[in-house]
């Protein structure tokens, strides 16, 4: 992450944010403020936003690409919030106009709104001219959600808490991924709602990383990591939206080496063995008709970068 640009005279700022895959994503049972613990383990993927703000009379926001139409364009969007956030926290008037290029898939799972505050956070923070530390953005990113710290640092880590507790973790080489966006998103609260009707009633472990994964992970082992994903929403995924399962299958029918639900869903991400096997299993998915598009990215991806 950058943030060694001084804010005087700029026009405006552009930041670049990557969406994140859950490689694995172990949910403990409910919490009495109604969070979850989580040991999640966040890879960042070459799949990117860009979020662009400049000088203006007053907070507005405007967004384009896939899916843009059911972006908020208010302030209950994340990068709005995060304007808002680091304004107030500085006394001064969060009077900018955000504009977001979308990549990541809406409500896909792969942390798209998270990234867009991110990344508002960062282009303000410059734009002002506050240079703020990287464990002071961190700390405000926690404030606006579980997802948004991670999609500031990027690489690799382990959440742990709601997620926003970062351990940064070593990643021995490139993965390579294929992901299939669905047609319509699903919401997050509905997906750990589902998640404790499926578990009422039993006694849910607490949540743990799993060595073999991290092992193959710091290794750079595609297949290994591949027998390791695993993803404790992906039922409550499967029990909202059935024809995953589909999608699921055609991935692994087209070589990859494994597939699960991206963190909620419900994007569906295929871990390959290399570039050229990626572009088959997305070759594969596309004909399937399971999909409403693929995208091909590697991991891992920098966080929130300055352009």
């Amino acid at each position: 992450m950058r943030t060694d640009r001084g804010g005087e005279g700029l026009s405006g700022v552009t930041v670049r944010v990557p969406a994140k895959v859950n490689i694995q994503l172990a949910v403990g049972g409910a919490r009495p403020d109604g969070f979850h613990d989580l040991a999640n383990v966040f890879l960042a993927v070459s799949l990117y936003d860009e979020v662009t703000v400049r000088p203006a009379e007053r907070l507005t926001i405007t967004c384009e690409g896939a899916g843009a139409a059911k972006v908020p364009l208010d302030e209950s969007n994340l990068a709005a919030r995060a304007a808002l956030l680091l304004a107030e926290r500085h006394g001064i008037a969060p009077d900018v106009h955000i504009h977001i290029a979308k990549a990541i898939p809406v409500a896909g799972g792969m942390a798209g709104g998270s990234a867009d505050g991110a990344g508002a956070l960062l282009a303000c923070d410059t734009l002002w001219g506050l240079g703020s530390s990287q464990a002071q953005l961190l700390e405000l990113c926690a404030v606006l959600g579980s997802d948004v710290p991670f999609s500031l640092a990027g690489g690799a880590a382990l959440g742990t808490g709601r997620g926003e507790r970062l351990t940064p973790l070593p990643v021995g080489g490139d993965f390579h991924w294929v992901f299939a966006v669905a047609d319509g998103g699903l919401s997050t609260p509905a997906v750990y709602g589902e998640f404790d009707r499926l578990h009422a009633g039993a006694r849910v472990p607490a949540p743990r990383a799993s060595e073999p994964l991290l092992d193959a992970l710091g290794a750079g082992d595609a297949a290994a990591l591949g027998a390791a994903l695993v993803n404790d929403l992906q039922p409550a995924a499967l029990s909202l939206r059935p024809s995953l399962a589909a999608t699921l299958d055609a991935g692994l029918a087209g070589g990859a080496l494994a597939a699960l639900v991206s963190g909620s869903g419900p994007t569906t991400a295929f871990l390959a063995k290399s570039a050229e096997a990626a572009a088959e299993v997305a070759g594969a998915l596309d004909a399937s008709g399971t999909c409403l598009a693929t995208h091909v990215a590697t991991s891992p991806a920098p966080g929130a970068t300055v352009l």
